[in-house]
């Protein structure tokens, strides 16, 4: 298919300005435009932090460079080009919505697990995404590291915390590699003025950014077993099992509770107390990966046995045990991890040995 665009030229009799139109190619706009689309979700997502929103900022940039693409020159990488038009999409989006924080980001100490507990559903939450969006597929095992490092639950979540344009410095800088001239351009202010807002950033960012034994993945044998006995311990019910899975300063938090808890005891106290589970079978636990992290989506059994969608838990992993679980109580989630609604249910956990 190929679409016509306006442009401006003269009528060479006259010299008045009269309309052109010159032939622009969708396939092959798409053919070149569509290899990004995945990196161009992850820039997004680290903007906002929120998957639904990235998804529509994405939308917007194709929109935007589709329209303006018979004016598309060549002096910068195509790449390029597109991503500037998404950093500027993200910038004015966020003039208008506030930062997406998660419980632990509120400044309130931790909880205790008997507590009542109430949601906070007007705060925008921050979101989980799933790998497939964001993470890179490519055969080269560094980029992949690369690119899961780069939206890790810890580091969006920090990136929050950063004003709009400092944040839009610190990506293009610090995650896509951009030269300190190439991120002025694409914002509109000075090289000095990059090389302050990016100065700035670095700096709060290092305060809440997560260390390296937080950003183990697993990828080991005693890693794998790990969540495997973390499944089995959730879907049995084995709440003196959950116990051993933790840390001794685990974090576990769910928006939209404002309310987080941390150590093993406070953890599981607040399954026991606050999780509609009653015991074994109740629970289903199906594996995905989230934010380049390994996840897990809850299924909670109704009266009629079906499982139905409950919550999506995102773990981080220290060594050989689960340092922080992000539960997200948001199950519209659920489709964009291309997840069912419901598990059959004859759909049954093997019993605990």
């Amino acid at each position: 298919m190929t679409e016509t665009r306006a442009t401006t030229g003269t009528r060479a009799e006259s010299g008045t300005p009269v309309e052109t139109r010159t032939p622009v190619n969708d396939d092959e706009f798409a053919r070149l435009a569509d290899p990004y689309r995945r990196e161009l979700m992850a820039h997004c997502y680290r903007m906002l932090g929120s998957v639904h929103d990235a998804e529509d900022l994405v939308q917007e940039t194709y929109l935007r460079a589709w329209k303006a693409y018979d004016k598309f020159e060549g002096r910068s990488s195509l790449r390029t080009w597109l991503h500037r038009i998404a950093t500027t999409a993200c910038l004015t989006a966020l003039e208008s919505r506030n930062r997406r924080p998660l419980p632990t980001g509120l400044g309130a100490p931790s909880s205790h697990p008997a507590d009542d507990i109430s949601e906070q559903a007007e705060v925008p939450w921050l979101e989980p995404v799933p790998d497939d969006m964001v993470v890179s597929d490519g055969a080269d095992p560094a980029a992949v590291v690369t690119s899961r490092e780069s939206v890790r639950l810890a580091l969006i979540a920090a990136l929050q915390h950063l004003p709009p344009r400092q944040r839009a410095v610190l990506i293009l800088r610090d995650v896509l590699k951009w030269r300190a001239s190439e991120v002025a351009d694409a914002i509109g202010i000075s090289t000095a003025a990059v090389n302050s807002l990016l100065q700035r950033a670095r700096a709060q960012l290092e305060e809440a950014a997560p260390s390296e034994e937080d950003t183990t993945q697993p990828t080991s044998a005693e890693q794998l077993e790990l969540l495997e006995r973390y499944a089995k311990a959730f879907e049995t019910y084995d709440v003196e099992g959950m116990v051993k899975l933790f840390t001794s300063d685990a974090v576990w938090e769910m928006p939209p509770f404002p309310t987080w808890y941390q150590g093993p005891e406070n953890i599981v106290g607040l399954v026991h107390h606050q999780c509609p589970a009653q015991g074994p079978g109740d629970m289903r636990m199906v594996p995905t990966f989230a934010n380049g992290q390994p996840a897990f989506a809850t299924y909670m059994r109704g009266e009629d046995g079906v499982y139905r969608k409950f919550g999506l838990q995102v773990l981080t992993l220290r060594d050989t045990k689960v340092s922080h679980v992000g539960m997200f109580f948001d199950v519209s989630l659920f489709g964009a991890f291309g997840l069912p609604d419901t598990l059959p249910a004859d759909t049954v956990p093997a019993p605990t040995d």
